[in-house]
């Protein structure tokens, strides 16, 4: 690997080399949740396939969004990447460093690149505490800001960056309102300088006015700090605006992964065209002319996912070999990736 004064080298240590523009590359990614059965001796009966060896590389800068059906296991991937979930087995390698090797004091220095804009606005404010508190404290925990008039006026910096009153440091998370109360979150996510960020659906939670405003102050803060998205969403169309590539999930594995204009324009998977065609298009003689793929049946059970394919049991164009062997992710055509056994 190059290194250069822009691109830091792995740290001593790491686990495989990467690419001089790849920040983050997880492999064989695995995240499963024990099922247990007794109450005091407890034995394991099963377990939830959450994540089901996933891998994607994230390049600095860009923006890779992670969309499908809720309870696909894109929320845990995300955790599992950030090691909020300590994974059952993959790599998680952050600039050549593997964060699942990293102990606790290890991974506490590196949190400060890593960090996460949480789905709930309302629930992942501390309500005791004050904005000023809440934005703040990244600053103490990692000793970015020396005293306390330092820390304050990076806290109220912060807050006129996401666009509120500094003034606003002194008042409590319930005296906002739900997209107030996001820019809050995510003064907080910046308040460590990190480069990579985890968006865990961000704006499901908010009103479609201000879904636009949030999405739009994500993409003006990636620009003015440089910035590395892994944006989680199951709304496509706003993963449209503001993904460079789009990794499409069922049921704990990656279907499909191309860049944003490949993807919606020409998708390959089944899935993937039945995600898409249930998003509204503005123009009426379109809409009424297009093709509706209605899947029938439901989301099987991660305890206990279907063999070979994990969509067979919806697709409309299920083979023999389809039921009985996993399809690996094969390259269609160059920054496109599917994995199904029509290709």
């Amino acid at each position: 690997m190059t290194v250069d004064g822009n691109t830091p080298a792995p740290q001593p240590g790491a686990e495989g080399v990467v690419s001089g523009d790849t920040l983050l590359d997880v492999r064989d990614l695995v995240m499963h949740f024990p099922l247990t059965k007794g109450i005091i001796m407890q034995r394991k009966v099963g377990a939830v396939q959450a994540v089901d060896d996933i891998s994607i590389t994230v390049r600095k800068g860009e923006t890779i969004g992670l969309v499908g059906e809720s309870g696909c296991g894109k929320s845990t991937a995300g955790r599992a990447i950030l090691q909020l979930y300590k994974p059952t087995s993959g790599q998680v390698l952050y600039e050549g460093r593997d964060l699942t090797t990293l102990g606790s004091n290890e991974m506490r220095r590196m949190r400060r690149h890593l960090q996460m804009i949480f789905q709930d606005p309302y629930a992942s404010l501390n309500p005791r505490m004050t904005v000023g508190n809440i934005v703040g404290e990244p600053l103490q925990i990692h000793k970015i800001a020396t005293n306390n008039k330092e820390r304050s006026e990076r806290v109220q910096e912060l807050l006129k960056v996401v666009g509120l009153n500094p003034y606003f440091a002194n008042r409590y998370p319930h005296e906002f309102s739900g997209g107030q109360r996001q820019r809050i979150g995510i003064a907080r996510a910046l308040a460590a300088r990190p480069s990579f960020v985890v968006a865990d659906e961000p704006v499901s939670a908010l009103d479609v006015s201000i879904q636009a405003q949030v999405v739009n102050l994500l993409e003006e803060l990636q620009d003015e700090f440089n910035l590395t998205y892994l944006f989680i969403s199951h709304d496509l169309s706003v993963v449209r605006h503001i993904a460079d590539r789009v990794a499409v999930m069922y049921l704990g594995k990656i279907v499909e992964i191309a860049d944003r204009n490949s993807l919606y324009e020409n998708p390959s998977h089944p899935y993937t065209k039945a995600l898409l065609s249930a998003v509204p298009i503005p123009d009426p003689k379109v809409e009424r002319k297009r093709e509706r793929i209605i899947l029938t049946g439901d989301v099987p059970s991660p305890i206990n996912p279907p063999s070979g394919c994990r969509f067979h049991t919806r697709c409309p164009y299920v083979m023999d070999v389809c039921k009985e062997k996993v399809p690996p992710l094969i390259k269609q055509k160059e920054g496109h990736e599917v994995a199904c056994w029509l290709y």
